[in-house]
């Protein structure tokens, strides 16, 4: 590209739409021409135009590597702390919670098991909890206990348990839903299953666990 002084606006605005695409910057390219004008209007500086059109990129690039991080954890369905009832939970305490939700834990790979009887709204925190994490920007996988001993058995048996365990260690955060013995007790008798989940628990960055 060459540059030149004293273009038409049509060419200005040409010339920005090419550089973005260059540049993969599309929230600059899809707001640009919009916000010049406003910019004009409302006399911003050629700075604070700038830091503007930045801050929305960065924004919306933070916002969809957050979706990307969401969708490829794999829940299930969609869980949020907002919506738990913690009237018909008294045990769990709100404080604690916004406590978890600032994922502090997470970002020191610390463990966190939640224990309750059923119906106490383990899963629904389980799953809220690795959302938070997602849209905080870490890389969160979720999967079953019967499903993740299933697999590591699998992968044992065709000698592909170190990748499969190293691929399951690239996640910050890994989410094992109904950690319930009686859901893979039928598995080598038991002990083996819960060896190879152990086996994988020591390769993950943080784990989060309803039981």
């Amino acid at each position: 590209m060459t540059r030149a002084r004293g273009i038409t606006e049509e060419a200005a605005d040409a010339a920005v739409d090419t550089a973005c695409r260059v540049l993969r910057l599309p929230t600059i390219r899809g707001q640009f021409a919009e916000a010049a004008d406003k910019a004009e209007r409302d006399q911003l500086s050629y700075r604070g135009f700038l830091a503007e059109m930045l801050i929305a990129e960065c924004e919306d690039r933070d916002r969809r590597r957050a979706e990307r991080s969401l969708r490829g954890a794999g829940f299930p369905r969609a869980k949020w702390l907002a919506d738990f009832d913690f009237d018909a939970n008294p045990g769990v305490s709100p404080a604690v919670i916004s406590t978890l939700a600032t994922c502090e834990w997470v970002r020191k790979g610390l463990p966190l098991c939640l224990i309750g009887d059923s119906g106490t709204g383990k899963s629904h925190l389980l799953i809220a909890m690795g959302t938070a994490a997602a849209m905080a920007g870490y890389r969160v996988r979720y999967t079953l206990a019967s499903k993740l001993a299933n697999e590591l058995a699998e992968a044992a048996d065709d000698r592909q348990l170190t990748k499969t365990i190293a691929r399951y260690g690239r996640v910050d955060l890994l989410c094992i839903d109904l950690c319930r013995p009686r859901d893979y007790a039928d598995m080598g008798g038991g002990p083996v299953a819960r060896a190879l989940i152990r086996a994988a628990f020591g390769h993950v960055g943080s784990l989060l666990c309803s039981a």
